[in-house]
């Protein structure tokens, strides 16, 4: 049975599930300079080592009671910086078209907008939501295999028509989880707004 993440929130910061999304961030770098460079292989290694730990460090978060701030903040960071910077290499080497990474773009510079709002009536940013987590999964998968259309043959094609089945979806939800936390905050500052 999983323990529920609003039962234990602790202020540690070393512990495994926290290493594991300090890894993520580390990997970052790397893993944009080994798409800008064209070293497909290794980046795709980055990126699925990427997903793999970020599955593991909810998982292990909530099954060993390791729930704390400081991976509230990391996990959600991780997860953008690897979408900016596979966004980045991939329009930069034209596999991307710019107006997916425009829409992408624009919904974090909508959500910016939102946690700003937040801070200026005195709450934390939004918790990460099971739509935010698929948005971004499906991305994850979008990602790798629109990197490996760009080449030729049948499996480039295959990777094409999947990883373009995904990036819709992904950006969908991307906007959909965004649109739910414009909602949410317009809640809140409504309800702070009554209460003065």
């Amino acid at each position: 049975m999983e323990v529920q993440e609003t039962r234990v929130q602790t202020d540690r910061i070393f512990t495994i599930p926290n290493i594991l999304s300090m890894a993520r961030l580390a990997g970052v770098p790397l893993f944009l300079w080994l798409i800008l460079a064209e070293y497909d292989g290794w980046a795709l290694a980055v990126l699925m080592l990427s997903g793999i730990s970020d599955y593991l460090d909810g998982k292990l978060a909530r099954r060993w009671n390791q729930i704390s701030k400081l991976g509230r903040l990391l996990d959600p960071a991780a997860d953008r910086l690897y979408v900016l910077s596979t966004l980045f290499g991939l329009t930069y080497r034209e596999i991307l078209p710019l107006w997916l990474t425009g829409a992408l773009l624009a919904r974090e510079l909508m959500l910016l907008v939102m946690v700003w709002i937040l801070r200026r009536h005195g709450y934390p940013p939004p918790q990460v939501n099971f739509l935010g987590k698929a948005a971004t999964f499906n991305l994850m998968y979008a990602f790798p295999l629109l990197l490996l259309s760009d080449g030729s043959g049948w499996l480039a094609w295959l990777a094409s028509v999947f990883g373009w089945a995904f990036a819709v979806w992904g950006t969908t939800l991307y906007w959909w989880a965004g649109i739910l936390y414009v909602v949410q905050v317009r809640r809140l500052v409504k309800a702070d707004t009554t209460a003065d």
